[in-house]
């Protein structure tokens, strides 16, 4: 399928890694033009040469800490005119509620929730004016059932749905939407680097850690299992295109099941 990308001008925060790859890829795949961002400019040059290496398409880097005021600003003067917005910059990290203190729960706010505010804020108005744009934010099911061994980034998911409907109802009647994607458990870099750790300290192989997983922790998950990168990409790129004018205002599912709702 042709999603009518071709020389559209993206930007996928946190893009060096995981998801935010797969779907730099992904979208380069389908002729997207591409902004890779990372912090390290190493890791973005990185990424960009083997983007370019594998698709023959245009992509460019951005190395800067997009949780941070400056650096947004300096990527909207680089690179002022984005089409296709996709918030995917994140952390997370298990800890006990009572052990969070307030400077976490104010860095995963900056990080997860602030940094995709801040670039919808400054690509908006160039968005209105051309008529059509993509903003897309990178939630999870977390936001949803919130983990209790990590409440403040599951927090900062749920503030994520809120941010994306609100905008999707400012821009109504627009060609502007504005959606958000809750992927489930995800072999991404950094849950894939957790899991190994957490599986040797236990004895056992990745396979079984996962099997475990799945049966005490997400215990609704429908598939049973980590979903990949390119998964969750796949329905990204479909969102970003042309072809998607009718969903806005979403909340769009790639958890495998584990939200137990029919809606």
């Amino acid at each position: 399928m042709d999603l009518n990308l071709k020389g559209k001008l993206a930007l996928v925060s946190g893009s060096t890694a995981g998801i935010g790859r797969a779907i730099a890829s992904t979208l380069t795949q389908e002729g997207a033009r591409v902004v890779v961002n990372g912090r390290a400019q190493a890791s973005v040059d990185d990424v960009v040469m083997q983007l370019k290496a594998d698709t023959g398409g245009d992509v460019y880097g951005f190395a800067g800490d997009l949780s941070t005021a400056a650096a947004a600003e300096e990527v909207a003067r680089r690179y002022p005119g984005v089409e296709i917005l996709v918030n995917n910059l994140g952390i997370f990290e298990p800890k006990p509620f009572e052990e969070i203190p307030d400077a976490d729960w104010q860095r995963f706010f900056d990080v997860n929730v602030l940094s995709g505010v801040r670039l919808a804020r400054l690509y908006l108005p160039a968005m209105r004016q051309a008529n059509w744009g993509r903003i897309i934010f990178i939630s999870s099911e977390s936001g949803v059932q919130i983990p209790a061994e990590m409440i403040h980034y599951g927090m900062t998911k749920t503030a994520q749905l809120a941010v994306s409907r609100g905008l999707a109802e400012a821009v109504a009647g627009t060609g502007i939407t504005v959606n958000s994607v809750l992927p489930g458990p995800t072999k991404s870099r950094g849950v894939s680097d957790f899991v190994e750790i957490l599986a040797k300290a236990d004895g056992k192989t990745f396979e079984a850690f996962e099997k475990e997983f799945f049966e005490k922790v997400r215990p609704t998950s429908l598939i049973k299992r980590f979903g990949s990168p390119q998964e969750i990409a796949s329905l990204v790129a479909y969102i970003a295109s042309p072809l998607s004018s009718v969903t806005t205002g979403a909340a769009l599912r790639a958890d495998g099941g584990v939200i137990k709702s029919a809606f």
